[in-house]
């Protein structure tokens, strides 16, 4: 499943993904601790994740819980990335991102174990 998710989405969803199924006012609480948002600013919020199908909710209480994993919005989003300023070069955004950072041999080392694991 395809789903674009916002900056304020995500807050939301990185909250569900970290504490698992909240209700409504505990998830607009939490953002109002972190994050000063209103509980009305949590609650669009929350529908429009409703309603692109990346969070159900169910009654009483307005139960929300995640219907996309982490891993899931983390591939599009790189995928979205690949295609959009790569070409859909996997290897462009990869010679992009070694050239443009500091590579420590630890680092190094963990890129060669996950080329290895990859073939």
């Amino acid at each position: 499943m395809s789903v674009k998710l916002f900056e304020s989405e995500l807050k939301v969803m990185d909250l569900l993904w970290k504490e698992g199924d909240l209700p409504a006012k505990e998830i607009a609480q939490r953002l109002k601790a972190q994050i000063n948002w209103s509980k009305t600013t949590t609650y669009t919020v929350l529908k429009k994740c409703v309603e692109k199908q990346a969070v159900s909710r169910t009654e009483p209480g307005f139960v929300c819980s995640p219907l996309i994993s982490r891993a899931e919005v983390q591939a599009d989003e790189t995928n979205n990335l690949i295609d959009r300023m790569y070409g859909g070069s996997k290897d462009l955004l990869i010679a992009s991102l070694l050239g443009n950072q500091e590579m420590t041999p630890d680092d190094l080392e963990r890129l060669k174990k996950l080329v290895e694991e990859m073939k």
